[in-house]
């Protein structure tokens, strides 16, 4: 009986929403807050990219991981579902259209999915409409994935230019439709070949000179799957807080 117990007990911790106040465990990071993003005013965020980011107090953290889903991605969301810590994937449409259960599973446990091209091309170095063409390929991919119907009108209107590489055409195309364009304050640079160990002493150094921003990951990469619950620890010891993003309703503009 005590493990038939454990085991519910854990299909529901994976299974529920991660929020901070459903959290049922103590001494966890929590999601301190929901932010929501109107494109009116922040159409493009990230000072790596952008003269402008979003309005996070000192020691405030947005999570954001690129280029999923992958089968990495499991890990991924289990280490922040016990921390009870929220964050937004920018997905592949190709990787969504090849891993459907992963996206829907990501919905479920309440992470924002965002879109990220088709096929992560560099779409800067394309026509206009093969760039277009490949955003909003890969939008409909996440679409079809999420909830069953391919559409370019994205439920989360949240792009992530692959390599940050955009062109002043497709980001007044993205801004007409109302979908913010996310770059990034710093990241982990995981792309790069590194131990957990390294990756983590890279990123919390990171964080410690900037003290607050949107952080960037790939749910793709082995170590930062292995290197993110030392990283979650180490915000929740340090006195970090993770802000979760979300697209302000359209409701809420009228």
């Amino acid at each position: 009986m005590g493990r038939l117990r454990v085991a519910l007990l854990l299909f529901v911790a994976w299974n529920a929403p991660a929020w901070a106040g459903d959290c049922p465990r103590p001494g966890t990071l929590g999601t301190s807050r929901v932010l929501e993003v109107d494109a009116a005013r922040y159409p493009r965020v990230g000072l790596k990219s952008f003269p402008q980011t979003l309005p996070l107090d000192d020691k405030e953290v947005v999570l954001t991981f690129d280029d999923g889903p992958a089968a990495t991605t499991r890990r991924i969301l289990a280490a922040l579902a016990r921390e009870c810590v929220l964050a937004t994937f920018f997905q592949v449409g190709r990787n969504s259209q090849a891993l459907p259960g992963m996206v829907r599973k990501a919905a479920a446990l309440g992470h924002t999915l965002g879109h990220h091209s088709w096929s992560h091309p560099h779409l800067n170095a394309m026509t206009f409409e093969a760039a277009k063409n490949n955003i909003d390929r890969g939008i409909a991919a996440d679409e079809a994935a999420l909830n069953g119907k391919a559409t370019n009108v994205p439920s989360t209107p949240f792009f992530r230019f692959p390599y940050f590489q955009s062109t002043p055409e497709l980001l007044e195309m993205l801004q007409a439709r109302g979908i913010v364009v996310f770059g990034a304050d710093f990241w982990a640079s995981d792309w790069l070949p590194m131990t957990p160990q390294d990756e983590l002493k890279l990123i919390t150094g990171r964080l410690k000179a900037a003290r607050k921003g949107i952080i960037l990951f790939h749910d793709t990469r082995a170590q930062t799957a292995a290197m993110l619950p030392d990283f979650l620890k180490f915000m929740r010891v340090n006195g970090y807080h993770v802000v979760h993003v979300v697209p302000k309703p359209k409701s809420a503009d009228r």
